[in-house]
């Protein structure tokens, strides 16, 4: 199971992968807006948010680098916009590194079911770095 790096930008991720996918000659990336996702009538989306890229990938030479832009409102800083995606198919293996990995540390989102993964939490450790752990599904370029 490989770790794949998460790179967040702030509103320009489109751009930046379009620019990676050209550097590296790999496929035109399939982009997910948050627009895309099933709104939540309580929690209507932003319009600024809408065209914001909610998730994308690349394959750079064998190594999987996801992308998204930071959510509108939500804290941005550059330097710090790199996360750890865990990606899975072994959901008993989820959530036993999501419990260990926020032992000490600080849970973003808590490990739940999301229309793209059965699996799919976040979480800070102890140390400071920031995990996203995920179910592949296989689908949405998990």
């Amino acid at each position: 199971m490989p770790i794949n790096a998460y790179l967040v930008f702030n509103g320009n991720t489109r751009e930046a992968v379009e620019f990676y996918a050209k550097v590296f000659k790999t496929e035109a990336p399939q982009i997910m807006t948050f627009g895309d996702q099933p709104q939540h009538p309580d929690y209507p989306m932003p319009e600024e948010a809408k065209n914001l890229v909610m998730h994308t990938r690349l394959n750079i030479d064998g190594s999987t680098v996801m992308f998204s832009d930071n959510f509108p409102g939500s804290p941005f800083v550059e330097g710090n916009n790199v996360t750890m995606a865990l990606v899975s198919k072994n959901l008993d293996d989820i959530q036993s590194w999501y419990d260990q990995l926020k032992d000490g540390g600080k849970v973003t989102m808590e490990l739940q079911e999301t229309f793209w993964a059965k699996l799919y939490g976040q979480v800070t450790d102890k140390f400071g770095i920031h995990w996203q752990i995920s179910h592949d599904t296989g689908e949405y370029g998990s």
